[in-house]
């Protein structure tokens, strides 16, 4: 059935399900390609993005056609590897994409990544649009100017070209072949890079008791801390992630001085670990993300769950109610109905 049926039969559904593109062409699906070194690495931190709709590890850049991976690892077709993105910009932006990859490449090697040197792991970004390239150049000023590392940036940004997917036994290489894919990512320095890049970023942005809390285990001061006796509706996310973990409708008045709640909102973002530390056995609790300290599990608390999950303020960020929409974190404010909640 053609559109002008369709229209004269449903004109009502027809304007509402697809006005965007009959209006103005436009659309809420983008696309992002991306090198960062091995593309095995750069496949996983995008998969579960919200927004993110499919991930493709593969090659552009280059002169030739239909490259196979032997013919861009022999390094003589130009190719990059790389990951395609496909993405809903309504749901995730071009720039929260872009903070990603600069999180997970070291922009200054122009040789490769780490122990992976060659042409084929060089870092680029190739743009789809001229929004996607002004984008990318603001966000490498950025990061330029931020002195994160000594050396130049080197990573390029370029007109995008033709993308060509990996054979198949490359797509989610990480779920196919795990021992294999951890294996190589602990000994290929990317890893420890990050570990020390990451706890230096850290340092510079939270305050002293902050980093003794979340990344030395401290505990900080109890009655004496910013969120133990916050009453006020909303959310606390990681101070250094910014993950979702507990909502103010689960926490509770434990009497103990430290913010203290009975479920987390989002179980999937929370790390329990025995702790065996000052000669007592405790139940710690991280952030999955994150992984930082954020307090102990204990088995005292109130119904439903008779848990009591006590946090350290330092760990936290509250965001308010009315501010949740505006921060990103929309999707939450239907628990706030009991009829919703759910979790």
């Amino acid at each position: 059935m053609d559109i002008l049926k369709l229209l004269s039969l449903f004109p009502l559904a027809f304007f509402m399900i697809f006005q965007t593109e009959l209006l103005d062409g436009k659309s809420s699906e983008e696309r992002a390609i991306l090198a960062g070194g091995c593309f095995w690495c750069m496949e996983p931190p995008y998969i579960n993005l919200v927004g993110v709709k499919k991930v493709t590890v593969g090659y552009t850049g280059g002169h030739s056609k239909k490259p196979t991976y032997e013919d861009v690892s022999a390094g003589q077709t130009g190719h990059y590897e790389a990951v395609e993105i496909i993405y809903d910009s309504n749901k995730i932006t071009y720039k929260k994409l872009l903070d990603v990859f600069w999180s997970n490449i070291d922009p200054t090697d122009s040789l490769g990544q780490f122990v992976d040197v060659g042409s084929q792991y060089r870092t680029a970004i190739f743009y789809t649009s001229e929004q996607q390239k002004k984008e990318a150049e603001k966000s490498k000023k950025i990061l330029e100017k931020s002195k994160k590392f000594k050396n130049p940036i080197v990573t390029k940004i370029l007109k995008a070209k033709t993308f060509y997917p990996a054979e198949e036994y490359h797509q989610d290489f990480f779920i196919k072949s795990p021992n294999h894919y951890y294996s190589y990512k602990e000994h290929s320095g990317r890893k420890e890079f990050f570990q020390k890049t990451e706890k230096k970023d850290i340092k510079n942005t939270l305050t002293p008791l902050q980093y003794k809390v979340t990344q030395e285990c401290g505990t900080e001061p109890a009655f004496q801390n910013e969120y133990w006796n916050n009453k006020e509706e909303g959310i606390y996310v990681d101070i250094v992630s910014g993950e979702p973990l507990f909502a103010s409708f689960n926490k509770f008045d434990s009497g103990t001085g430290w913010p203290s709640f009975f479920l987390p909102l989002e179980k999937t973002n929370i790390v329990l670990k025995e702790d065996y530390s000052f000669g007592m056995k405790r139940i710690e609790v991280r952030s999955a993300k994150g992984n930082s300290h954020l307090g102990h599990l204990f088995k005292d608390g109130p119904e439903p769950t008779g848990e009591r999950y006590c946090i350290n303020s330092a760990a936290l960020r509250f965001i308010p109610k009315k501010n949740m929409k505006k921060e990103g974190y929309a999707e939450y404010l239907k628990f706030f109905d009991k009829k919703k909640r759910g979790k």
